[in-house]
């Protein structure tokens, strides 16, 4: 399939506090928003019943996660980013934090442009027990329950529930220009890549499927994503214990042989 030459888009900053690293709490100010004008009636319609419907579920969830992390590690329980959306709107994009505070983010960024550049099949740098993440991080991200505050992203309009995942403005500013197409569609929380392999896939496989989501949205379609995205959660869990196995196995011989002598 090809596709057509984009312009890129310009990206639009909303004001932010310098300290990006985390959100504190109830007491930080809120970025305020309106609902994004590209959000069709039926769309918004749905991602608010999703949330309406699954609210009880998800605080419960919710208070587990956040639990785990206050026990875990110092420092928030959320965790907030700049991040690239529907026409380079940038917005501040909520998270559980999985990592240590102030973790470095140059070695994720070199990831990212080796996968950008490479074509290889894109697994997430914490399937290598990247030192940053807090205990139970990688199980937090594997599961997408890292993701759980971005509904509130979902609330005020900035994502949708499905839709092609916002980037960092890093990872934007590394794109080719066709990749700008994925900002045609609203982010979301999931979305076709998602569902059709995800980590198995390479980085211009994800900005094909984004682009084509964007040109087949429809609500047939957000309902097959949304039906099919739990098994696709279980598919990255068991692919990012598979990638762990051997590394903890050659642990352990190194332990062995360490013990033995």
């Amino acid at each position: 399939m090809k596709f057509a030459q984009a312009t890129r888009p310009e990206i639009v900053e909303t004001p932010v506090q310098p300290d990006d690293t985390a959100f504190a709490g109830p007491n930080d100010e809120l970025q305020t928003g309106r609902p994004t004008p590209a959000l069709p009636l039926w769309k918004r319609a749905l991602d608010l019943s999703l949330l309406l419907v699954s609210l009880p579920g998800l605080l419960l969830v919710g208070s587990l996660v956040a639990l785990i992390i206050k026990l875990g590690s110092r420092g928030p329980v959320f965790f907030r980013q700049k991040r690239v959306g529907y026409k380079g709107r940038e917005f501040v994009c909520y998270k559980f934090r999985t990592m240590v505070v102030n973790a470095e983010t140059a070695s994720h960024q070199r990831h990212t442009q080796e996968l950008i550049r490479s074509q290889t099949a894109m697994v997430k740098l914490d399937s290598r027990r990247d030192p940053r993440l807090i205990p139970l991080g990688s199980l937090l991200r594997s599961s997408g329950l890292d993701e759980l505050p971005q509904l509130l992203n979902v609330l005020r309009g900035e994502m949708s529930v499905v839709g092609p995942r916002p980037c960092i403005r890093y990872e934007c500013d590394a794109y080719e220009p066709w990749h700008w197409q994925r900002f045609d569609a609203v982010p979301g929380l999931t979305g076709l890549w998602q569902v059709s392999g995800k980590n198995r896939t390479t980085f211009n496989q994800m900005v094909r499927l984004d682009i084509e989501y964007s040109q087949r949205l429809n609500f047939w379609l957000d309902l097959q994503i949304i039906v099919k995205t739990l098994p696709a959660l279980w598919r990255q869990y068991c692919d990012v214990q598979a990638a762990r196995r051997p590394q903890t196995l050659a642990q352990v011989g190194t332990a062995l042989e360490s013990f033995s002598s």
